[in-house]
């Protein structure tokens, strides 16, 4: 066992492996609101690292995840009352470097943990010891699961009553959310169709179980769900809003059900929203006993940690892909350092990512020992 440092008092840092810890480090600040991610947002060179008070744990980031909603947290969007400058980033997993005295009843100097709280996108987050995940190691593929997993498995669970047989729709489906709904539909014996915008990522569905995967480039997504489905699809996982809620919409088998993550096809547009034909709405739902139902994971904290206990077990056994997108095919190569977090985000909204784009945040160690 590693020795525990007392850190609630003290000025003075040494991480677990001998080395300072700087007073200063490298963050992203929200300056200014703009859906524009590169003019809201200011790298700083040298904040002061953050110290951990008696029940906190100072988490040397590792790896950090993107979020479509970064935009909209950058915009102002979420929060009316939050005025710049504010942190930014939502996830993020490292290990502990620090610690405050009743954060060391369960936690140890060098333990690997993940958590979700705005302001990751730093080197160093002082995190809550009781919202901490402990992890067996510092995994990038574990962090697919904080966010992006956790939402589809507790949106599936409460709100999309599937059961074997169902004909399930994915939006953006080999995205950081999109690949995890189409594996957790396919667990509970569904039959998954999932939208994408290439023919790799039609091979990456097809390998995480997708029974029909469409290509809307190249194929005409409202014809092929009128040819081939009929009757239409009994659940929808929709994320990217605008045209392709509307086709998810009148989609809808009888008694379906579309549940909305998000409309990415809107966050970067001044208004955040792309306008819907929704006049007929109450028409569309009533002709079909058909629901829409919005989901926000906020909303679901109660459920979080029994989500996240069930997605690791699954990881842990083999029964899930976590597939993660560092960015290497992108024209200036893998996302790596903070200063890669722009670039990372404008590679989300070109539609290129396969699975969940994660930046490693790599650190020398300059060991005394």
């Amino acid at each position: 066992p590693r020795p525990i440092l007392d850190m609630s008092y003290s000025r003075h840092f040494l991480d677990f492996q001998g080395s300072s810890i700087p007073s200063s480090m490298k963050k992203l600040v929200v300056t200014k609101l703009s859906q524009n991610f590169r003019e809201a947002v200011t790298l700083r060179q040298d904040s002061p690292v953050p110290l951990p008070g008696d029940g906190d744990l100072l988490v040397r980031n590792r790896f950090v995840g993107i979020n479509a909603s970064d935009i909209n947290y950058s915009a102002g969007r979420y929060d009316a009352s939050l005025k710049p400058p504010f942190d930014i980033g939502f996830e993020g997993i490292g290990d502990v470097v620090a610690l405050g005295l009743s954060a060391s009843a369960d936690y140890t100097v060098g333990q690997a943990v993940a958590y979700v709280k705005a302001g990751s996108f730093a080197e160093y987050t002082v995190v809550l010891a009781k919202q901490a995940v402990p992890l067996p190691s510092v995994k990038p593929e574990f962090l697919t699961l904080m966010v992006s997993g956790a939402t589809a498995y507790i949106s599936l669970k409460e709100l999309g009553e599937l059961s074997e047989g169902k004909k399930v729709l994915v939006t953006a489906a080999a995205g950081g959310t999109g690949q995890f709904a189409v594996q957790l539909a396919k667990a509970a014996k569904c039959h998954v169709i999932g939208t994408c915008s290439s023919d790799e990522k039609g091979s990456f569905l097809k390998s995480i179980g997708c029974d029909r995967t469409i290509n809307y480039k190249t194929e005409n997504v409202e014809s092929v769900l009128r040819k081939d489905y009929s009757e239409g699809v009994d659940v929808v996982y929709e994320s990217v809003g605008g045209k392709m809620f509307d086709l998810a919409l009148n989609s809808l088998a009888t008694k379906g059900r579309l549940i909305v993550i998000g409309f990415i096809a809107g966050y970067q547009n001044p208004t955040g929203l792309q306008p819907i034909k929704a006049e007929l709405l109450p028409a569309k739902l009533l002709k079909k006993s058909a629901s829409i139902w919005g989901f926000f994971l906020n909303h679901y904290l109660s459920e979080y940690k029994m989500a996240l206990k069930h997605l690791l077990k699954m990881y842990e056994r083999g029964d899930l892909v976590c597939e993660v997108d560092f960015g290497d095919m992108s024209p200036e190569g893998k996302f790596t350092g903070l200063e890669s977090v722009f670039r990372a985000v404008d590679y989300m909204y070109m539609g290129k990512n396969i699975g969940k784009i994660v930046v490693e945040l790599p650190h020398s160690v300059n060991s005394k020992l």
